[in-house]
């Protein structure tokens, strides 16, 4: 793998004191870390993880050791980015995410860019995602993914790229939000030192958004935050929202239809329900219309929403557009729509489903990161450099089964940031996923959740496999 961008240092050290090497947004933060005690900073570590696991900051696992409660890691040592770098990124994801409402929009009207011939009709028909129920159907200001978590990698010679889109219940902006609070208690004096664009907004910020986007007609909407109960790996996070946002946390059993309508059941009677922020799949929202076997649903729910007497967020069928074998036609979609070129670049990408790009991909298969197209949380795809002869052989066969199932990318040198480790500070590798709201406006909070690998050499950042947190900084100018 080529040679990793470090955050803090162009010369690639772990950590140095505010010297030439140190890039220059850093050089403040370097010059206070080399003046704390060793013991300082492992008695803030140790009061961090105390803090987090009171206030219940932990993620439910899933597969080997299913049902059991994690801590996830939080590294103090924060990940900062300039003024000028964000302006670039802001642009280039309130760009993306509106090509992506219009595109959403254009695949259950028109379909004018299946006529232009820019992506193929089986493309969106036969994709996992689709909702063919929701073809023709007016949903709020036409948005459908209003909550958007975008992740973005730096390579090479520190280039940003898109890795992912999540539209579909994207989550995580309630570690980026704790992560800041941590902050601010553990190092207050840092935050006196540093001009730091602040994101305590956020929640205020989404409750705006949610308004935006009530039924027409509605000018003061009940708001919900639908969660499929305590046992969701992030119920910590609806939980939150819920509370920040002064809305209620609701399951499917508190809510039902009546007259075309969703109400809430209260202790003062049924209220009726406007906007719905969802934190369940498709499938299981409304047991008539999909999975019959959906206890966690509201039955009768797609018929309110169809009438366009409730708003979901995210809209029912946004899947369609944050699937892997989607992601490669983003750019021309940006082209299309808004007749624009793209600001942040897409990462290379073969899609296994052509002969040409599945042949390269099987005979590079040690050399490439291969992934499921509706796969998520680092589940259900091959590192390849990181892999044994045996893993790689046992992935070759099952894409060669089902080679439409898949898209291969090359193996990024993801960028790296100072991490406090067990034998010290060193480099490990990062991501970062900013949230994009999308209502009346498209806007967003300076910063996101930034997660690292926390295994040496791993570039697997997800906290469902081993990674953990930093807050994310940008210098205000």
């Amino acid at each position: 793998m080529a040679k990793f961008f470090n955050e803090m240092t162009a010369d690639g050290s772990d950590f140095a004191t505010a010297t030439a090497a140190t890039r220059e947004h850093y050089r403040e933060f370097a010059t206070w870390l080399s003046q704390q005690p060793a013991e300082t900073i492992e008695r803030k570590r140790a009061e961090a993880d105390i803090l987090f696991r009171r206030v219940g900051i932990t993620f439910a696992v899933y597969g080997d050791d299913a049902g059991t409660e994690r801590l996830i890691p939080f590294d103090i040592i924060p990940r900062i980015i300039p003024a000028t770098e964000w302006a670039q990124l802001e642009a280039g994801l309130v760009q993306r995410v509106t090509a992506l409402n219009m595109f959403i929009h254009d695949i259950y009207h028109d379909q004018n860019i299946i006529k232009a011939g820019i992506i193929p009709a089986e493309q969106i028909y036969k994709n996992a995602q689709y909702r063919p129920e929701m073809q023709g159907i007016s949903v709020a200001s036409d948005i459908y993914a209003h909550i958007a978590g975008v992740d973005i990698v730096r390579a090479g010679e520190g280039e940003f790229y898109v890795l992912e889109d999540n539209l579909r219940v994207p989550s995580g902006v309630s570690y980026m939000l704790e992560d800041r609070k941590m902050m601010m208690r553990l190092f207050p004096e840092l935050f006196a030192r540093h001009k730091i664009a602040p994101v305590d907004h956020y929640p205020d910020l989404l409750l705006d958004n949610l308004r935006s986007v009530a039924p027409q007609g509605v000018d003061n909407p009940t708001i919900v935050v639908m969660t499929p109960g305590m046992y969701n790996s992030a119920y910590f996070e609806h939980a939150f929202l819920a509370q920040q946002m002064g809305v209620e946390l609701v399951e499917g059993k508190d809510l039902f239809v009546s007259d075309n309508s969703v109400y809430m059941r209260t202790t003062r009677g049924p209220k009726r329900v406007d906007v719905i922020y969802r934190r369940i799949d498709d499938d299981f929202m409304d047991p008539l219309a999909f999975r019959a076997d959906s206890s966690i649903g509201v039955p009768g729910l797609l018929s309110v929403y169809r009438a366009g007497r409730v708003t979901l967020t995210n809209a029912i069928g946004t899947g369609v557009a944050d699937d892997k074998s989607i992601y490669p036609f983003v750019p021309d979609m940006i082209k299309f729509y808004l007749s624009e070129k793209a600001i942040l670049n897409n990462v290379p990408t073969f899609q296994c489903r052509k002969p040409e790009d599945l042949a390269y991909t099987l005979a590079h298969l040690p050399e490439l990161v291969v992934k499921e197209v509706h796969g998520a949380g680092g589940y259900g795809m091959l590192v390849g450099p990181a892999s044994s002869k045996k893993q790689i052989e046992e992935f070759r066969q099952r894409l060669i089964a089902r080679p439409e199932g898949y898209i291969a990318q090359p193996t990024l040198a993801l960028s790296a940031c100072p991490t406090y480790v067990e034998n010290g500070i060193a480099p490990r590798h990062i991501d970062l996923r900013p949230f994009v709201l999308s209502g009346k406006n498209v806007s967003m909070v300076p910063g996101g959740l930034t997660r690292v690998a926390l295994e040496d050499g791993s570039l697997v950042v997800n906290s469902s496999q081993g990674g953990g947190t930093k807050d994310t900084w940008i210098l205000e100018k």
